[in-house]
C-alpha cells in the first residue's frame, strides 16, 4: 500500500501540473525578475526528486546536467518547457519505483548512499519535497497572473480521491 506521505506528494505533483496546464512555450520561458521562469520551476522540482528518490534512494543516475541548469543557487535559465516536462515525467516515474514500495518503518530512517547518509530522515525528505511543490505551485500561479493569464485553476483542487489514512485506500 502506498504511504500517506507518498500519496500527498503525488497530489502535490498533480496540483503543480494542473496549475501549469496550457502554458505556452513563450510564457514558460518569460522571466519576471527576480523570479525564475515557469519552465525553470518544472526542472527545479525534478532536480530535487532526482536527487532524493532516484540518486540517493536507488543509486541511479539520470539527467546528470539538470542540476547545473535549474538547481538551487544556479544562475537563472530559461529551458524549453517540453524538455522540462519530459525530464520531470521521467524522473517522477523513476522515483515512483522507490516511493511506491516504501514501507512505513523506513520513514524514521536515513538513506545511505555513496558511503554517507542523508542529513534528514526519509519522512522529513518527503515533507520537504511536498512543501517544495506547494511553494513553487504558488509562485508559478503568481507568474501566470502577472503574465495576464485568465481562468486559472483554483487551489486546492479535488481531494476526494486523496488518501488521508495510513491503513486504508479511498
Amino acid at each position: 500500500m502506498t504511504l500517506l506521505l507518498v500519496t500527498q506528494l503525488k497530489f502535490a505533483r498533480s496540483e503543480f501540473s494542473r496549475c501549469l496546464e496550457g502554458v505556452s512555450e513563450e510564457d514558460a520561458v518569460h522571466r519576471i525578475e527576480p523570479m525564475n521562469c515557469i519552465s525553470w520551476f518544472i526542472g527545479h522540482l525534478a532536480v530535487q526528486e532526482n536527487f532524493y528518490w532516484v540518486y540517493m534512494a536507488q543509486g541511479k543516475t539520470i539527467y546528470t546536467d539538470l542540476n547545473d541548469l535549474v538547481g538551487y543557487n544556479r544562475p537563472p535559465s530559461t529551458p524549453p518547457i517540453e524538455e522540462m516536462w519530459k525530464t520531470w515525467r521521467d524522473i517522477t516515474q523513476t522515483a515512483n519505483f522507490y516511493l511506491d514500495t516504501l514501507p512505513i518503518e523506513k520513514l524514521e530512517t536515513n538513506i545511505h548512499f555513496d558511503g554517507t547518509q542523508s542529513r534528514e530522515t526519509i519522512g522529513i525528505m518527503l515533507l520537504r519535497n511536498i512543501y517544495h511543490y506547494w511553494f513553487h505551485t504558488g509562485e508559478a500561479h503568481a507568474v501566470r497572473q502577472m503574465l495576464g493569464h485568465k481562468d486559472l485553476p483554483t487551489f486546492v483542487g479535488d481531494m476526494s480521491k486523496v488518501n488521508y489514512f495510513h491503513d486504508r485506500q479511498i
